[in-house]
């Protein structure tokens, strides 16, 4: 998200954050009487809908599926609904706004550039907020946070039993694309770096197939993974010998946004660090077999 990727336009309406604190920018920005922080706020908070922008491709965060339920959302095509964890957030973060929350299913290397045009309110996606992503978007603190493990085939008795990445030397391991799932993986000495790809699905197919020996995620998307591949296995690694990432995921909003930013993390302040857990767990027992 992907995640390694990464923080997201949906946020703005849903994802509290990991317990951080809230932004100040609100503040300062309400104090200052100028005309265009006024317009600001009118463009960032008017309006009956908040539209959040998720690939609804990266299980337990987000999916696609053709039932209705509780948690979903439609997409808007008249035939499909989004859920998952950053749905449920993104729903929550909404109705905290008195909004009524709209979901806008973009690739992932699409949901900065319909952030920056203005075709999506916020990013909730699983989306990190690393540097460069900072550079175009401001984030609220993390919503939710994780351990990175991989994933490999089950039948693996060699990377079965490795407990440090350096013991994936040699091997071809997998991450996704524009994702901190995939930089981490040069951390790894000689390893063979496979081309990342668009979607985990694609990904769990290549290592299926065996063009791969292992694929990079955050725990609950492995979790969500081996839930409908049971063929399949995760790997935590021992304490201190594992990757050095952030693996925490914020909400993004347009750079300079401050009104619809501190809205945002002021209905993220008030989920409790309990609640978000409980979500997590519930959107990896809910996700479906296999996602349309």
């Amino acid at each position: 998200m992907k995640r390694f990727l990464a923080v997201t336009i949906a946020a703005c309406m849903l994802l509290a954050g990991c317990g951080g604190t809230p932004s100040t920018g609100s503040s300062s920005a309400a104090q200052q009487e100028s005309s265009s922080g006024a317009s600001s706020e009118a463009e960032a908070l008017s309006g009956d809908t908040f539209t959040v922008g998720m690939e609804c491709n990266y299980a337990p965060f987000n999916w696609t599926q053709l039932e209705e339920n509780d948690t979903t959302v439609a997409l808007g095509d008249g035939v499909s609904y989004g859920d998952g964890y950053d749905v449920v957030m993104a729903k929550t973060i909404a109705d905290k706004l008195g909004k009524t929350l709209v979901i806008k299913k973009t690739a992932w290397d699409g949901l900065q550039p319909a952030l920056a045009s203005g075709e999506i309110d916020a990013i909730i996606a699983g989306m990190t907020a690393n540097e460069e992503r900072k550079e175009n978007a401001d984030f609220t603190t993390p919503y939710y946070e994780s351990d990175m493990v991989i994933i490999i085939r089950g039948d693996d008795a060699e990377l079965g039993a490795v407990t440090e990445i350096q013991q994936l030397t040699g091997k071809k391991v997998q991450g996704q694309k524009n994702t901190n799932y995939d930089t981490i993986i040069d951390q790894i000495e000689g390893v063979q770096h496979m081309t990342p790809l668009d979607s985990y699905p694609l990904m769990v197919a290549a290592l299926k197939s065996g063009d791969v020996d292992a694929l990079t995620a955050e725990l609950p998307v492995a979790k969500g993974v081996i839930s409908t591949n049971p063929d399949l296995k995760i790997i935590q690694f021992e304490k201190g010998k594992g990757f050095t990432a952030d693996t925490s995921v914020s909400i993004a909003v347009n750079k300079g946004n401050t009104a619809l930013l501190d809205a945002i993390q002021g209905a993220l302040d008030t989920i409790p660090e309990e609640t978000r857990q409980q979500w997590m767990l519930e959107a990896t027992e809910r996700q479906p077999a296999t996602e349309e």
